[in-house]
């Protein structure tokens, strides 16, 4: 089987936002779309993993985009495939092309094992992952650490509802990235676009919990967030408008 995998999207109306554009939360969930379906095919997905009582939960994330698709840009193809295999950790990277052929943008994620009782990593059968290892080329720079933020800076509060929860019950992945980009004014988003938004989930949070979310100005046109409980980090990210 081919170690990369190729799925196709279309760019409906309804999955635009006010300037006509993809939203980045919607090419996230497109990317995990990708990354289940990807793994599945080849023994590893969530069937496969909740036989052994583990999950795949995505620990870090990078997403660069050099442009955003759009309705005119056709059906769109997201190519994904794994870069990295360790004991604890596996890295999966995505590539958009657009109807035309051009390369939109990349995305570098790194993933691990937990087991679905204690929530603790678990190892990777790291012999069956490395036999889809590719050595594609992703020219995105990997996830790093984000400064805190929490300490300096008064945080929005939220509470955990309904519809932020996955599968697991737990607050959906994509939701964070919604939330912290709703902290930005709309008049950001009609002068510039997202190059880089990076994001690193430190643990799980539930139905009702109270969060607080905090931005801070890192440089021009570059920001660190963070999404807290109880004074804590649950998540940071880290985003670069141009």
């Amino acid at each position: 089987m081919d170690k990369t995998g190729t799925y196709h999207f279309v760019t409906e109306s309804y999955l635009l936002d006010f300037r006509g554009r993809v939203t980045l939360p919607t090419i996230g969930n497109y990317m995990l779309h990708a990354a289940s379906h990807h793994a599945s095919s080849r023994g590893f997905g969530f069937s496969d993993m909740s036989e052994k009582h583990t999950a795949w939960v995505l620990s870090r994330m990078a997403v660069e985009m050099r442009e955003y698709p759009v309705m005119l840009s056709g059906p769109l193809t997201l190519l994904t495939w794994i870069s990295d295999v360790s004991r604890l950790f596996t890295s999966r990277c995505f590539e958009w092309i657009d109807g035309g052929g051009r390369t939109l943008g990349y995305a570098h994620s790194t993933w691990a094992a937990i087991d679905i009782a204690t929530r603790r990593p678990m190892p990777l059968a790291e012999e069956a992952l490395r036999a889809y290892l590719s050595d594609r080329p992703c020219p995105v720079m990997r996830p790093g650490k984000i400064p805190s933020v929490e300490d300096a800076t008064p945080g929005e509060p939220y509470r955990v509802r309904y519809s932020d929860l996955d599968v697991n019950g737990h607050f959906n992945s994509i939701k964070y990235m919604e939330h912290l980009l709703d902290m930005f004014d709309l008049a950001l988003f009609e002068e510039k676009e997202v190059r880089r938004f990076e994001i690193a989930y430190l643990s799980e949070c539930r139905y009702g919990m109270p969060l607080t979310m905090h931005r801070a100005v890192a440089g021009e046109g570059r920001y660190n967030m963070a999404v807290c409980h109880e004074g804590k980090a649950v998540c940071r990210a880290a985003v670069v408008w141009e």
